[in-house]
């Protein structure tokens, strides 16, 4: 017996990341760095992104409180903290959670870094001296390309977005 859907859709959630934009210089304060949401989950903390880090980009020291699977679909980059274990076009790098590193790609690239990255929980960034920067988790991604696609007169975002919770029956 063919088991009822949990859930009913009509359509595939499906993104074709050729007929999106995407968004140049996307990371404030880190120029360098192209990005299309693809799935972004704030109550579950998930966000899936396609990131393209350009020649010489260097992302904040950061602490992932979740796991991360990283995808490099072409291009070259490396984690500071080991420049022996460059990830390359192919490479798929599992992050535990807990980890702590700096994302860096070599300013001699020759071109740049793709990578489709799986990101649960979030990011917290800190400067070289340990101070903290802030933090960035599902909810700030949002609140990003909201605020950029706002500044620069963008049509909004396509992305998956799963429904929030709610109750079954009214509520109380």
């Amino acid at each position: 017996m063919i088991p009822t859907p949990a859930v009913a859709h009509d359509e595939l959630l499906t993104l074709n990341t050729h007929d999106l934009p995407m968004y140049k210089d996307a990371l404030p304060g880190v120029p360098g760095v192209d990005a299309q949401p693809l799935f972004l989950d704030p109550h579950q903390g998930v966000w899936v992104l396609r990131a393209v880090f350009h020649p010489g980009v260097v992302l904040p020291l950061h602490y992932h409180t979740g796991t991360v699977h990283l995808f490099t679909l072409s291009g070259s980059w490396h984690y500071a903290e080991s420049p022996d274990q460059p990830q390359t076009a192919g490479s798929y790098l599992y992050e535990p959670g807990g980890s702590i590193h700096q994302f860096m790609v070599p300013a001699d690239a020759t071109e740049p870094a793709v990578a489709v990255m799986v990101v649960h929980g979030a990011n917290v960034n800190f400067d070289h001296d340990g101070n903290y920067l802030g933090i960035m988790d599902a909810s700030d991604i949002m609140n990003m390309f909201d605020a950029l696609i706002k500044e620069r007169g963008m049509e909004p975002a396509r992305y998956i977005r799963p429904a929030p919770a709610e109750y079954t029956a009214g509520a109380k």
